[in-house]
């Protein structure tokens, strides 16, 4: 039955425009991943292919791949006759090409390289010759277009690693750094001189080598590999690879991929490799109140004047790792115009310096001299005063000449005579060094039965300050018999002299704050809070001890070690300290030499008299540093951390090297028609279906559209027993028997 309007008419047909236009956007959302991927499979095929395939040298002379230098040579010679013979002859570019691929493949060294390795790394030129030589004739160009320049290890003293030796490089704990080269290479030629630089400013730290591309199954090892399974050096020659301590394989090695430069390189290998701490930089404002003031008393302040700002070299700050809990390590920027302030402040005369600050009121330690910058040479001269200035002027002329003289070695014997305090200070870490712990031994050895240590304990303080300067001027007229006549000497010094130069007798001086325990155990007085503990009062007392040690012989020759059965068997019976101690303490004058006298006297009293032993267990010292954090748990997170650096990056990598497969664009362009066919098939069978679903979609509208205009009685529903519903009417009937 045909459908009609209100007006009785029937509709009329819609335009096919407006269905077809209505329709585009339907079927563009239907089609839109096939659409995407066909998108992307061309332009895989025509961009990223093509760019990741380029025409080779050997197809520009029209020889196929991996020709012979005869061949090439064959191939050249035809396409030069034709310039002379009248035949069309290509382009001035054209030429250049053809010109660049024959030096290329007839040099042995550069054919090699390029044939296992892809290296062109003069491949600029052609560029550069096609500018200057436009327009020009072929008579015009100059050939040779390729610089030569041989480069041989050998000269420089470098190691060469090759496959034989190459497992044995992994015998040392220390990092590896290699460098892999060529012989015809003229970039690893110029890298040599910043090559020997950095092989002198490792050592002692990292091992080094190098890797020529003639051995190939090595170099292939250690090269990356395309899709193909052609392996290349993303970053061309040189390049630098690293195995960090402890690693084995290529899996962990880390290429270098910044700046050919002594700095960056060294702050790599040192920063991520080796994972040595940064040596901050300081301004002359931020010094005092930043780093001087922060660093704790017990640490040699080392400070270092650059007039370059570079970063601090590999074995500075591996020292900064080893010498962590004796000394503080700084940077600083040498600026003329500051030159005044930094004379008053240490008494720098120039850079490149190194200051050492030691205890509180002795004059800086100054070393003048090009040996940290990774730059410069080494003058190994420390200056005390003006007058050795034309020395110094002289040494470093001859000192020019000495390239690279500086090592890890003459910088740790630098670190080695400054670690301490002039008057070193008694810590849990130097108590067994300095002799002055009852477990330990004399610093003359473990023969010496009786030594001695002289001990200024207090808390930090002025008082405290001047009780350890009157000490190091004792201790400095002992060592040179100084402010001592001669007279005086016998009757005075002479134990104390006797002991000093045996080594039984050592000066220190004690934190009575920071080890109350030990400073309360020896003190053992009743005001031993005026030097021992926290702060109660304004009162500062520092005090003189004399600890004298005696080792009980018989008990290291019978001494039978039995293990406690239980906690409590070992709390009750600990054994006693292996040497006894004596303590006496000063109670005399700040004078230099009353204080010899008494240290002499004791010393003699207690060589020459047996005194009884007191052997009770005396408190161990507390560490004054926490690991730092390179250390133990730290250098987990901070590993971590790296190796997930490593691997993200060895994936974005492989993920790059992988786009180059020319296997991407013809499977994306097979997933795009799979899709487009599936979808036309989807929707041609959803047209068949569509008119019987649109007449029941109707039907059911007007179902619902009845049901919501049916009228309702909202108080009581119709019902079929009604016998006459309340609004009825008698309809009246012309023909009703009433009416007859």
């Amino acid at each position: 039955m045909a459908t009609t309007t209100t007006t009785g008419r029937p509709p009329l047909p819609q335009p096919m425009a407006a269905v077809s236009i209505s329709s585009i956007p339907s079927i563009l959302k239907a089609y839109s991943i096939p659409l995407f991927l066909l998108g992307i499979a061309l332009f895989f095929q025509l961009v990223v292919t093509p760019r990741s395939f380029p025409p080779s040298h050997y197809d520009v002379l029209g020889v196929k791949k991996y020709a012979s230098i005869e061949e090439v040579t064959q191939a050249y010679e035809k396409l030069t006759s034709h310039r002379d013979s009248g035949v069309p002859v290509p382009s001035v570019i054209d030429f250049v090409k053809a010109q660049y691929a024959f030096e290329l493949l007839t040099n042995e060294l550069w054919k090699r390289d390029y044939d296992n390795f892809g290296i062109d790394e003069q491949s600029h030129v052609i560029n550069q010759a096609a500018e200057q030589y436009a327009g020009a004739s072929f008579s015009e160009i100059n050939i040779p277009l390729m610089e030569s320049n041989s480069f041989d290890p050998a000269e420089h003293n470098f190691d060469v690693i090759n496959s034989e030796n190459f497992l044995s490089q992994f015998e040392s704990t220390k990092a590896l750094l290699i460098q892999v080269f060529s012989f015809g290479s003229n970039h690893c030629a110029n890298f040599s001189n910043i090559w020997k630089r950095i092989v002198t400013l490792l050592d002692g730290v990292a091992n080094t080598g190098m890797v020529e591309l003639g051995d190939a199954h090595l170099a292939a090892y250690l090269a990356e590999k395309k899709t193909s399974g052609q392996p290349f050096f993303r970053n061309g020659l040189p390049t630098l690879l690293a195995f960090p301590p402890g690693c084995t394989s290529s899996r962990c090695l880390h290429r270098y991929g910044g700046q050919l430069s002594v700095d960056a390189i060294t702050d790599w290998l040192a920063t991520t490799i080796l994972r040595s701490p940064r040596i901050l930089y300081y301004s002359k404002e931020s010094m005092v109140q930043n780093f001087l003031a922060k660093v704790k008393p017990h640490k040699v302040r080392v400070i270092f004047f650059s007039r370059s700002g570079e970063r601090a070299t590999p074995f500075i700050r591996q020292a900064a790792i080893n010498y962590w809990s004796y000394a503080a390590f700084a940077f600083t920027r040498w600026d003329e115009e500051d030159s005044s302030f930094w004379w008053n402040m240490f008494g720098v005369e120039s850079a490149p310096a190194i200051v050492i600050l030691k205890d509180p009121g002795v004059k800086p330690i100054i070393y003048h001299g090009m040996f940290f910058s990774p730059y410069s040479t080494f003058l190994y001269t420390m200056v005390a005063d003006a007058k050795v200035a034309w020395h110094v002027l002289l040494t470093s002329f001859r000192c020019l000449y000495l390239a690279g003289s500086i090592n890890n070695s003459m910088f740790i014997d630098i670190m080695e005579k400054n670690k301490y305090h002039v008057l070193p200070q008694l810590r849990s870490l130097t108590s067994v060094d300095l002799g002055c712990d009852a477990r330990g031994y004399s610093r003359a050895g473990s023969e010496t039965r009786i030594w001695y240590c002289v001990i200024v304990a207090g808390r930090l303080s002025q008082e405290l300050n001047k009780m350890r300067e009157t000490i190091r001027r004792v201790q400095e007229a002992l060592t040179n018999n100084g402010e001592l006549t001669a007279l005086d000497q016998d009757s005075l010094s002479a134990p104390a002299v006797l002991a000093l130069n045996q080594k039984r007798l050592t000066f220190t001086w004690l934190d009575g704050e920071a080890q109350q325990k030990y400073c309360f155990f020896h003190v053992n007085s009743e005001d031993s809070y005026e030097t021992c503990g926290t702060r109660r009062a304004m009162i500062d007392v520092p005090r003189l001890l004399l600890v004298r040690y005696e080792r009980n012989v018989t008990d290291d020759g019978n001494k039978i070690e039995r293990q406690p059965r239980n906690i409590f068997e070992a709390l009750q019976h600990s054994e006693p300290d292996p040497a006894s101690q004596l303590v006496a303490k000063y109670m005399g004058s700040d004078e230099i030499p009353e204080i010899i006298s008494w240290i002499s006297k004791t010393i003699e009293d207690g060589d020459s008299r047996n005194l009884p032993s007191f052997r009770t267990k005396c408190p161990e010292l507390v560490p004054e540093d926490a690991d730092p954090l390179w250390h133990a748990g730290s250098e987990k997170i901070i590993s971590s951390s790296k190796d997930l650096k490593h691997k993200i990056t060895g994936f974005i990598n492989q993920m790059h090297n992988q786009l180059g497969d020319p296997r991407i664009g013809p499977v994306l362009l097979l997933v795009a028609l799979m899709l487009f066919g599936r979808t036309w098939l989807q929707r041609s069978q959803t047209t068949k279906i569509e008119p019987n679903s649109s007449n029941q979609a109707g039907d059911k509208d007007k179902v619902r559209q009845n049901r919501k205009t049916r009228p309702r009685n909202d108080l009581i529903p119709p019902s079929i027993t009604d016998l006459e519903p309340k609004e009825a009417q008698q309809m009246q009937f012309s023909d009703s028997d009433s009416d007859k």
